[in-house]
């Protein structure tokens, strides 16, 4: 169940009314002032036939909205994908996939389709658009079709490139007087549904001054015969390719891959060639984790970025709750500017970890930042917290160190702490409901943060750095554990949970700043050492791990014995009644001792 005082679950989003099955809410704001989202969407699943592309207007910013439009009907051949572009002149484009010659089965791997016949036919046909003039009430009868250059992986596919196989969630954009707009090549069908794919760009220069469609001229970048695909070595998934313009002009991409992290790359002369693509990464150098999912960066208007992604490394469609965001900012490098990402910080969750969220957007309006996303039965709009975004970008200054909600704080400069202190009193993660007809549970969704500068003389497992747990083992324990970790121990005396750092984190005789968050929104433990987030590495696919959605809380005894056995130094104590963003984390560390 959500609550009102977590806007991050998803439930507490403003719904957008879609048939049943629904796809990529992508937003803009048209020249009357109201909100014009492109949705696909169908009475089915995902792929079924009736899948077709509508519109809708929202004038209070994705709190309502009016009656949908069809772009194509539902009867009609399969139309997906669709993604907008607003002109300066007012006129409103939408591109999407239309299967217009009615294929119903195209050659297929077999296994997994018997027979090697795919009866999904949403990601072929003809790349189309159509207009509309009056900011997306009614759209032109007529569709028409951008021709795309022929490649490879066109060739390459069973038909030899006489049925095209493709399909596109990236935003159109304008740049130098001339249009853009993503699409994702795919070179077969099989395990995985794609079993390759690419990515180009479709530039059209004359659509500023053209207002006959017919006669717009499109070129597909970038030169050559090959799309964007993932760095030499990487797998044969490059899809789902995410635009931004920097402010020097150039072209900035993301999009993901079955490799376990997102592949980047900057193009430096309109999209004609690119950079060789890389792995994306953090500030720091460390490469960023995200699976088979969209991952999207937006430049917002304050010449900053955000990023959406899933923070683990898995390699195929699951595990996208939570998302994560994080931020970027332009910095200069001998190739031209590059953007460097921050320590993430969680957005949006739902409950349910198989809950998937995603094809997002961004629409910024009146100093608020707002998000589109679906989880292919409902979409929804949500308004962020600014405070998230701005810590986000406030990572590359020096941040002010928080103190909202600190509940203890014990320092030793020359001195050891003292042994054994009052503890203070945590918040209740769960209660009952007086107002449900069962009297069943309330989520309080809470939280609280631990924060300490240690130096480990040894890092043996076993040692106890904090620990408020009654002899019934309720309580909290922050303890050594193998390998060289931290690990956290939670109890209310009915469930046990626990979770650990990633290795190779701490060092012998290094003093070092840790912080757990235990977010009980999510129900989600976070280290954060040293000012990073720990995201598994090569060790493990997720660096944060969830806990029991029936944990109450970690209260224990009266008194918190500090460091009872600690072979080293414990030089700082801080105890937060809530969880602490990434970025407030960040902050406390830059502060040091």
């Amino acid at each position: 169940m959500a609550h009102p005082s977590d806007p991050r679950h998803i439930a507490n989003g403003w719904e957008i009314p879609t048939e049943s099955y629904c796809d990529q809410p992508y937003v803009i704001q048209t020249d009357d002032g109201a909100w014009l989202c492109i949705v696909t969407t169908g009475a089915g699943h995902e792929g079924d036939t009736g899948q077709h592309v509508v519109t809708l207007r929202s004038v209070d910013q994705g709190r309502t909205w009016e009656t949908p439009v069809a772009v194509e009907p539902a009867d009609g051949p399969e139309a997906s994908y669709a993604v907008p572009l607003k002109l300066p002149n007012g006129r409103v484009y939408v591109f999407y996939n239309h299967n217009t010659d009615n294929l119903r089965e195209v050659l297929a791997d077999d296994p997994p389709y018997p027979g090697g016949k795919c009866t999904r036919v949403d990601s072929l046909g003809y790349f189309v658009c159509k207009y509309s003039d009056d900011h997306g009430r009614t759209w032109s009868a007529q569709r028409y079709t951008l021709p795309v250059r022929e490649m490879e992986i066109d060739r390459q596919n069973a038909y030899g490139g006489k049925v095209r196989f493709f399909w596109n969630v990236g935003k159109p954009f304008l740049h130098g007087g001339a249009a853009y707009v993503p699409l994702h090549k795919v070179g077969g069908f099989g395990h995985g549904f794609f079993t390759r794919s690419e990515g180009v760009l479709l530039k059209c220069a004359n659509i500023l001054a053209e207002r006959d469609p017919a006669n717009l001229t499109w070129e597909t970048l970038p030169d050559g015969d090959a799309g964007l695909r993932t760095p030499p070595g990487g797998g044969p998934i490059a899809e789902e390719h995410s635009f931004s313009v920097l402010s020097d002009g150039s072209f900035f991409v993301v999009y993901r891959s079955i490799d376990g992290h997102p592949v980047c790359s900057y193009s430096r002369d309109g999209g004609h060639t690119w950079s060789t693509p890389d792995y994306m990464r953090y500030a720091d150098g460390r490469l960023i984790k995200h699976p088979r999912a969209a991952n999207f960066a937006w430049r917002c208007s304050n010449g900053k970025f955000l990023y959406w992604f899933h923070n683990h490394g898995g390699n195929w469609y699951e595990d996208r709750n939570p998302v994560w965001l994080a931020g970027g900012i332009e910095v200069d490098s001998p190739q031209g500017r590059v953007i460097h990402w921050s320590q993430p910080e969680i957005l949006l969750y739902d409950d349910d970890p198989y809950v998937r969220m995603s094809y997002p957007d961004l629409v910024e309006q009146d100093g608020r930042f707002y998000f589109t996303e679906t989880q292919k039965a409902v979409a929804r709009v949500h308004l962020a917290d600014n405070a998230l975004l701005e810590g986000l970008w406030g990572q590359f200054d020096q941040p002010t160190p928080t103190t909202e909600g600190l509940l203890l704080e014990l320092s030793a400069q020359h001195a050891s702490l003292p042994a054994q202190v009052d503890m203070p009193a945590l918040p209740a993660f769960l209660q009952r409901d007086n107002n449900r007809a069962d009297y069943g549970t309330l989520d309080l969704r809470q939280g609280f943060t631990l924060e300490t500068w240690v130096r480990f003389h040894s890092l043996e497992a076993g040692q106890v750095l904090l620990d408020n747990r009654l002899p019934s083992g309720q309580g909290f324990c922050l303890q050594t554990a193998p390998l060289g970790t931290l690990e956290i121990v939670l109890n209310d005396g009915r469930t046990e949970n626990r979770w650990t750092s990633d290795p190779g984190r701490l060092t012998e005789g290094q003093l070092h700043h840790v912080a757990v968050v235990v977010d009980a929104g999510p129900k989600i433990i976070t280290f954060i050492v040293d000012g990073i987030l720990c995201d598994g590495g090569d060790w493990r696919q997720f660096g944060w791990g969830r806990f029991s959605r029936d944990l109450r809380g970690a209260s224990g005894a009266a008194q918190l014995r500090v460091a009872p056995s600690l072979n080293g130094e414990l030089r700082l104590l801080r105890i937060y009644g809530r969880y602490l963003h990434t970025s407030e984390v960040i902050g406390n560390w830059k502060r040091g001792l």
